[in-house]
Order: C-alpha cells, then sequence, then structure tokens
C-alpha cells in the first residue's frame, strides 16, 4: 500500500513539474504578434488623438509589428515602450517614421553620427516624426498628423538596429 501510495506521489510530482516547465517555456518563447492596428492600447492615453498606436521593442532588437495601419489626415498618437531590461546605453530604441521615398540605408547612416541628439540628424527634412531613445521598461508617446495616402518606412535609428528593426506605415 505505502508503494503504490509513494507511486500516485511520485507520478502527481512528475506531472505538476511538467506542466510547470511547458507554462515556463511558452512564456520564454518570441511571441510572434499579428500585423495589426491597435486602437486602443491597455495604457490610458492623456493626448487627445483619433487613433492610438502601439509598439513594443525589446533586447533582442525587435519590434512587435512590421505594419501599422492609419488613415490620412488623423492625428495619431503612437506609443513606443521597451520591454527589455538593458540600459538605453547599450540596447536603446527609438521610432522614426521617414518620408515617401527616403532611402532608409543613407538615412541609418547619417543617424548613427547623430549620438548627442539621440541618432536623429540635425537636418530632419527626411523625417514625419520621431521619439528619443529609450531603455529598458521605459515608454515614450508622440503625436502627429498621418501623412497622404501610401506607405512609409518606420526604423529605430540607434547604430546597427534599422536593419532588423523597421516597418510600414500604411496610410489608407
Amino acid at each position: 500500500m505505502k508503494k503504490l501510495a509513494f507511486v500516485f506521489a511520485t507520478a502527481a510530482l512528475l506531472a505538476s513539474c511538467g506542466q510547470n516547465k511547458e507554462e515556463s517555456t511558452e512564456l520564454n518563447d518570441p511571441v510572434v504578434q499579428p500585423e495589426t492596428t491597435v486602437e486602443e492600447p491597455e495604457v490610458s492615453q492623456t493626448v487627445e488623438a483619433d487613433v492610438y498606436l502601439e509598439l513594443l521593442s525589446d533586447d533582442q532588437m525587435q519590434y512587435d509589428k512590421k505594419e501599422l495601419k492609419v488613415t490620412s489626415g488623423q492625428t495619431v498618437a503612437l506609443t513606443l515602450k521597451h520591454t527589455g531590461k538593458m540600459d538605453k546605453a547599450v540596447m536603446g530604441h527609438n521610432f522614426v517614421l521617414l518620408k515617401a521615398g527616403v532611402e532608409m540605408n543613407e538615412f541609418a547612416t547619417k543617424a548613427m553620427a547623430a549620438k548627442e541628439t539621440d541618432y536623429i540628424p540635425e537636418d530632419q527634412s527626411d523625417i514625419i516624426a520621431y521619439t528619443g531613445v529609450i531603455g529598458g521598461g521605459e515608454s515614450v508617446t508622440i503625436t502627429f498628423e498621418a501623412p497622404a495616402p501610401g506607405t512609409y518606412d518606420y526604423l529605430c535609428s540607434f547604430p546597427g538596429h534599422y536593419s532588423i528593426m523597421n516597418g510600414k506605415l500604411v496610410v489608407e
């Protein structure tokens, strides 16, 4: 009888360990978010806007969305959140929305030389909107008017990030 109780106790213990391991694995796996527009983020907004977008960044140099959608003329409130833990000097991120036709590689090369201005070049004629650089656990919200219909590139201008951290703003 004691052996039977020991077998059941061991089986229950192993089953519960297996469940915890599975839950732990799920939490550590990267989550691929669908490419959708978030109209009302969970975070309450203190700015007035027609549409609210939320873009997450992390310590693995990734945005959670590769495409954002808005309507031309809308007032857009975009919140960039850094969900990682690293300091902005090591793994800082920003959001830079480029005007149509701007070559991303050329812009990123100019931006790398602008450390003192959060990697935003002095000549901002190629930019529609941008945030400052943030580090792990920080967030920043900007507002801007959605440009004319078309597709616009956005990127992180922190050195070396733009080739991975970029996406498209689709304006209808």
